[in-house]
């Protein structure tokens, strides 16, 4: 029993001391650790990212809850900010290292341009001798008309003084055969042929009224005179076009003009015939350069003996290239690029091991397939976002970050969009609030509907009214994208799925809205709440908040964060 006592003793003894030497280590470590947790759990705004407290609260800015900031945060340079894996998963981000290596399709030059009559086959159709035109047998212009068809009747005194002496000389040109000739010659001089000569001699009447005859085929591309009007020797009466062959021509900058020589091969698209493609050579390259352009033009002829090609149609041009011109450059795919007027950005992934982003403006050079050449702003080893890049850069935006909207020179595109795109522009935003309407309602059918109303208008913007190079380039991109997020819309049958993409359809739309403009004032509005606290925004024709993510539920969850003029 004594020996139980004393092994007890012994225990209770070692507990103290233990206590005693190592409680103080053990309050460190727990004191350390305590510390690295504070360190660590930091809160901010979803609104107002750039708040950053200790302790959990209210938004010093705008009263919202604060919310639990992402780690490592802190660590980001001042334009840098970072994904969630939600996030990138949402919007589809995916990256690409840039490297040297190209493929095939790439190698070749894109170019833009339109088809022109050719005229090396324009004819000028002249009176020639001063009259009235008593009739006119050319009604309208595009009529086709075919070398020496009668095209109108004209009342010239001269021909009529000029008849009276051929008959004079007519009966003397046996004894005065010289005085003859010279006068009928005379009638040839103003086109009058030897079988009109003789049927004026043969009848010996004088004729009042003269026929002007085709000297060439084509269509009538010009009227330049009137039935009634009088015309002076020499004056032009139609211009006619010969249509059997066309102009492809293109114009290229400056930069671009050691691609191209006279005899290289170029293939030719059309939008009206999509399917198709037409070879032909380089045949002109314009020895002046445009001094307001800065461009050249360059000249291809195409065969149009079907009449397939109708002058004014815009057509693209593909240049191929040998590989080894190209296996230097460095190119990035055109999905990766944001346009903002004369810059261009795209965005890096700063960091390569973690989901940080940050905003980079670039140089563009020749365009090669559906690649940019990069002249400055990127190396080969950078990785780039190449899609999901409107989605990055409304994160970077709502974050507060160097963005393409938010930058001081990113205020508005710098060229001017025509009033019918504008238009086009206005019906396919108009269907847009027709759906976010439905999707405050929460009707899954309706939503559908009208999100196939805007599929369809979306298809009638004519990006050919864009005359602008980056206009149309950013509006192709930018169209793609809301069409491929609007389908998703109109083949889902649940509205929580409908809403979700709504966030992705909004983003591109207030892209447009922004870049392209429309005729109204419109409301961008915001709810910290949608996207699973990350937030998101919608157009509105209002200023009253009425939100499309959640309805019911919150419908009044939200505010105005930008009126767009």
């Amino acid at each position: 029993m004594k020996k139980y006592i004393i092994y007890f003793g012994i225990l209770v003894i070692g507990l103290i001391l233990g206590r005693f030497l190592f409680g103080g280590a053990e309050k460190e470590v727990t004191h350390k650790h305590s510390d690295e947790i504070e360190i660590k759990k930091m809160w901010t705004c979803s609104m107002h990212p750039q708040i950053m407290q200790p302790e959990k609260g209210d938004c010093p800015i705008c009263g919202m809850d604060l919310i639990p900031a992402e780690r490592g945060s802190n660590e980001l340079s001042v334009n840098q900010f970072k994904l969630s894996k939600n996030a990138i998963a949402l919007a589809g981000v995916q990256t690409k290292v840039i490297d040297n290596t190209s493929e095939k399709e790439d190698d070749m030059l894109i170019l833009s341009g339109k088809i022109s009559e050719n005229e090396e086959a324009n004819t000028v159709q002249v009176s020639y001798f001063s009259g009235r035109i008593d009739r006119l047998y050319v009604n309208f212009t595009g009529e086709k008309v075919r070398k020496g068809q009668l095209l109108a009747n004209i009342y010239a005194p001269e021909l009529i003084k000029a008849q009276q002496e051929l008959l004079t000389t007519f009966s003397l040109k046996e004894s005065q055969p010289s005085l003859y000739k010279a006068v009928r010659n005379k009638l040839k001089l103003w086109k009058l042929s030897d079988a009109q000569i003789n049927k004026i001699e043969s009848s010996g009447k004088v004729k009042q009224n003269f026929q002007i005859y085709a000297t060439v085929s084509g269509v009538v591309s010009e009227k330049l005179v009137a039935q009634g009007d009088y015309v002076k020797e020499g004056q032009p009466l139609l211009k006619i076009t010969n249509l059997n062959t066309v102009w492809a021509n293109f114009d290229v900058y400056e930069h671009q003009i050691n691609n191209f020589k006279v005899g290289q091969s170029i293939a030719i698209s059309l939008k009206a015939y999509p399917n198709e493609v037409y070879k032909t050579k380089i045949t002109f390259i314009n020895p002046v350069l445009n001094i307001k352009t800065r461009t050249v033009n360059i000249r291809a002829v195409l065969n149009n003996s079907d009449g397939k090609f109708k002058p004014a149609m815009f057509l693209k041009g593909k240049i191929y290239t040998e590989p080894s011109e190209i296996t230097s450059k460095l190119l990035i795919p055109s999905t990766a690029i944001l346009w903002t007027g004369k810059r261009s950005i795209v965005y890096v992934k700063a960091k390569e091991r973690e989901a940080v982003f940050e905003m980079r403006e670039v140089i563009l050079g020749d365009k090669f397939g559906d690649n940019y050449e990069i002249k400055k702003g990127l190396q080969f080893g950078d990785e780039i976002v190449i899609n999901g890049v409107f989605t990055v850069d409304a994160s970077a935006q709502l974050q507060g970050k160097k963005s393409m909207m938010n930058h001081k020179k990113a205020l508005l595109m710098s060229f001017e969009i025509p009033s019918v795109f504008k238009n086009q522009l206005q019906t396919a935003y108009d269907s847009y609030i027709d759906l976010k309407n439905e999707l405050i309602k929460a009707n899954v059918d309706s939503v559908r509907k009208e999100s196939e109303k805007l599929s369809e208008n979306l298809s009638k913007v004519d990006e050919n009214l864009l005359s602008n190079k980056e206009a149309y380039e950013q509006w192709l991109l930018l169209v793609k994208e809301l069409k491929k997020t609007n389908k998703t819309i109109s083949s889902s049958s649940k509205i929580k799925e409908q809403r979700k993409e709504f966030i992705r359809l909004s983003e591109l739309f207030i892209e447009a809205v922004q870049v392209f403009s429309i005729n109204e004032v419109t409301y961008k509005q915001y709810c910290p709440m949608a996207n699973k606290d990350n937030g998101a925004y919608w157009l509105s024709k209002e200023s009253k908040v009425l939100n499309p993510y959640y309805g019911e539920m919150m419908l009044k969850c939200g505010e105005v964060k930008q009126v767009i003029k």
